[in-house]
């Protein structure tokens, strides 16, 4: 079974190395799934990009809810919170968008 402990100390301890690597991964990723999506690349490229881009997304979530549970309720948490559910629902609407485009110029 997982162990929500564990994943609570990882988070404090690692906090500054764990939202260092997923702010920047987060925003490059969701960039390449707007940029591919404005490109017109095929569904497959852009279905990849909005997966990895979802994946660090929720990790940050993740992160985020580990703070929550212990109990800091700051405004970075907030932040990253915020960051984290706009780069989600920019790859939703990408994948959408690209939807949309594929139906009505076909």
């Amino acid at each position: 079974m997982f162990d929500f402990n564990t994943l609570i100390q990882f988070s404090t301890t690692y906090c500054i190395s764990i939202c260092a690597f997923l702010i920047p991964a987060n925003l490059l990723a969701t960039s390449s799934t707007i940029i591919l999506t404005l490109l017109h690349r095929p569904a497959v490229q852009i279905w990849q990009s909005a997966g990895i881009a979802s994946i660090f997304a929720l990790l940050m979530i993740l992160h985020v809810v580990a703070w929550f549970m212990i109990g800091v309720v700051m405004a970075p948490t907030y932040i990253l919170l915020g960051l984290a559910s706009i780069c989600v629902l920019a790859n939703f609407g990408a994948i959408l968008r690209h939807r949309y485009f594929i139906s009505a110029y076909s």
